[in-house]
């Protein structure tokens, strides 16, 4: 996509879209959790989840009809593709942290087997 003149960004832009993806993943991050149940590991449902997705989109929207009258539509679509991955990968970073926190927590607790 880059590659193509069209959505190129600058690093201004491309800072501008990181850091608006970061500040979106808090959301995530503070509306996702695991829980263990029967000896596994499962991501506990947040009622908020849907909502707050529903609720980034809505800005996400708003927002590309605000920028586009002062960014090329190509520009902005690249710059709206970097938000949505610097929203994505924090997420699952700090869940995958999460899970390996649960996973310790939960190989700790399964008592061993004795050899009688």
């Amino acid at each position: 996509m880059f590659f193509i003149p069209e959505f190129r960004v600058t690093p201004y832009e491309c800072l501008e879209a990181v850091t608006v993806g970061l500040l979106f993943s808090i959301l995530l991050i503070k509306t996702s959790s695991f829980e263990i149940r029967e000896n596994e590991i499962y991501l506990k449902r947040s009622k908020a989840f849907v909502f707050i997705l529903i609720g980034l989109l809505i800005v996400r929207i708003i927002a590309k009809f605000i920028l586009s009258a002062t960014i090329d539509v190509g520009q902005l679509s690249g710059m709206f593709w970097i938000l949505a991955f610097g929203m994505i990968v924090p997420w699952r970073v700090a869940m995958y942290l999460q899970y390996k926190k649960f996973r310790e927590r939960l190989v700790s607790e399964v008592p061993t087997k004795s050899a009688h």
